[in-house]
């Protein structure tokens, strides 16, 4: 009997909130691959949670910073180094040095799963140092990964020019599941995902001054302190509440109930302007309408199922006014919410994931 092709894929995060990576690795682990995912053990993580593929964290001396990446990627190195495994794949540029010397040494395939145009990052361009990093290891390193793939057109199209990889289309789309849009006897806004820099909070927490319906933010990141400060500075302690990071079974409840959705991102990243958000599709197959960006991704999407209020320019007045349309024109929400339940059908993980395991097939038969 022929042994199962075994895939390490390598993350820096949580490894109980990814669902990008919970998707990637059930689809595989089902199909018939031998999966483990491997991330960092934190001093607040939580137990990990059952899963049909294998879970390993790798404990860090610092949560931040040079002396994480230095810690986690010589523990990682060495992991690499004597797992027992077929393929290797960094998520991003933060896994990807790792990767990298521990498939040449072993002579193993390696794969690059591009979640974001990394160097373009509004945290990486904002920090010459750092951006000059990133850049050297992304110029260096990422033309030796030829075999990859990323969850948008653009990216793919961003990826080709600067490094010269003909890389897969993989979108990072929610698992189509029957759905009963609830009763929503109270109104309220929700923004799920990562509270980092580039967000718009600083336009969306002073919007809702004029905005009558809570908002619920459910995530953590790199500005999740400036958002408390700023909800603060506004005196909107009991109208924004921040629930930190949440099981995806529990979020699923917050997402369902929810009467609008947020994506907001900021111009000045390229990253977020060729992004293809996950709380994007999450809100479509909840049925939720939401204010987006007007950006590219989501513009083709909208122009062809309108689920979302497209913003260019979204100003505190800007959100609040697309806001209170939302909330209070009752047929244009239902349209928006009747267009997510038939958008859902073509844009889900199922199609997706086609072309997941053809990757993954074609590379594993070279």
């Amino acid at each position: 009997m022929k042994r199962a092709t075994r895939i390490v894929f390598t993350v820096t995060n949580d490894l109980n909130y990814d669902q990008r990576m919970m998707r990637i690795c059930t689809t595989l682990a089902e199909a018939g691959y031998d999966v483990i995912l491997v991330g960092f053990l934190r001093k607040d993580s939580q137990p990990l949670a059952s899963r049909p593929y294998k879970q390993k964290r790798l404990p860090v001396v610092a949560e931040k910073g040079k002396l994480m990446y230095a810690d986690f990627w010589l523990k990682l190195f060495f992991y690499l180094l004597f797992r027992p495994t077929d393929i290797m794949c960094c998520i991003d540029l933060d896994t990807m040095l790792p990767v990298y010397y521990a498939s040449a040494i072993r002579r193993k395939k390696r794969v690059h799963d591009a979640h974001e145009l990394f160097v373009e990052l509004k945290e990486v361009i904002t920090r010459p140092a750092i951006s000059k990093m990133w850049n050297g290891i992304a110029n260096r390193y990422v033309p030796r990964f030829p075999n990859g793939y990323t969850v948008g057109k653009g990216i793919v199209t961003e990826l080709k020019k600067r490094y010269g990889v003909d890389y897969a289309l993989v979108r990072n789309i929610t698992v189509l599941q029957p759905v009963t849009i609830p009763e929503k006897k109270e109104k309220y806004i929700l923004y799920q995902g990562a509270v980092n820099v580039g967000r718009r909070f600083e336009e969306l927490i002073p919007a809702m001054q004029y905005v009558d319906a809570p908002l619920i933010i459910c995530g953590g990141g790199n500005f999740f302190e400036e958002t408390k400060a700023l909800i603060q500075q506004y005196g909107l302690q009991d109208k924004v509440k921040l629930k930190g990071y949440l099981p995806p079974d529990e979020l699923k409840q917050y997402t369902i109930g929810a009467w609008v959705g947020i994506t907001l991102f900021e111009e000045t990243s390229l990253s977020n302007r060729l992004s293809l958000a996950n709380r994007f599709f999450d809100y479509m197959h909840n049925g939720v309408p939401q204010l987006c960006i007007k950006y590219e991704e989501y513009e083709q999407v909208n122009a062809e199922y309108e689920v979302a209020s497209l913003i260019a320019n979204p100003t505190p007045e800007g959100i609040a006014t697309a806001l209170n349309k939302l909330l209070q024109d009752e047929a244009y929400h239902k349209r928006l919410q009747d267009n997510c339940l038939q958008a859902r059908e073509k844009y889900c993980w199922q199609e997706e994931a086609k072309t997941l395991l053809n990757f993954y097939e074609q590379l594993a038969n070279k």
